[in-house]
């Protein structure tokens, strides 16, 4: 296969020699085994993929998101087929700490927050052929906020929630930020039928009463053994 030839369409795009460089990298990519590194690329890559040129490569600022478009309209594209737009976070496990965008995310195949990099992609999917392509792949770096966040999380979890149960406090500022949330999302003139969050706890907490006065008992369905 000739992946010079593949690359073709995408001259218009980028230079020649970034073009160059593309296609020995993605030849040493569908070869090589294990992780994929730079330094495993120049391994793989043979003449004209040294370690100096995959490091030039993507020092380069490209246009990836014209470049999958291009690749997938000349390659890919099938008129008679039916395409959705879809969109999904992928997490890689990643040791150390050096690496730019290193965090704790929740990867679902280990159903719990580990140490990795995550990528948001945009991707076509092929209702036909139940296959996706990729146009946008960027990575999720959190703030400095959201790094806080997920610390305290953390160190809530790891010491149990007994230790640090919220305080009522907490409890009527998340209610009223549900409130005010409410309110910005609902219409102008629908605004006096919001529900006051705060009197419907109170409420459902006040056992129900009889006619009589006496308190009614619950069914059996809700009782539970003292």
């Amino acid at each position: 296969m000739d992946i010079l030839a593949l690359l073709q369409c995408l001259q218009p795009t980028i230079t020649k020699t970034t073009l160059r460089q593309c296609s020995r990298i993605v030849l040493a990519m569908l070869v090589m085994t294990g992780r994929v590194t730079m330094l495993g690329l120049s391994r793989w890559a043979g003449t004209g993929g040294s370690y100096r040129t995959i490091q030039r490569f993507f020092a380069t600022a490209l246009p990836w998101a014209a470049l999958f478009w291009v690749f997938f309209r000349h390659h890919l594209y099938r008129a008679a087929e039916v395409y959705l737009l879809v969109g999904d976070e992928v997490v890689a496990t990643k040791a150390g700490k050096p690496t730019y965008g290193l965090d704790r995310f929740f990867a679902s195949l280990y159903g719990k927050p580990v140490p990795g990099l995550a990528f948001f992609t945009l991707a076509l999917v092929s209702v036909q052929a139940r296959r996706s392509f990729p146009l946008r792949v960027e990575q999720v770096v959190r703030s400095d906020a959201g790094q806080s966040a997920v610390r305290t999380a953390s160190a809530w979890a790891s010491k149990g929630q007994q230790e640090h149960s919220p305080s009522r406090r907490d409890l009527h500022a998340g209610v009223g930020a549900d409130y005010r949330l409410a309110r910005r999302l609902a219409a102008p003139d629908r605004w006096s039928c919001l529900v006051d969050l705060l009197g419907v706890g109170r409420a459902l907490r006040q056992p129900q009463r009889a006619a009589d006065g006496a308190a009614a008992q619950p069914a059996s369905d809700f009782q539970a053994p003292v």
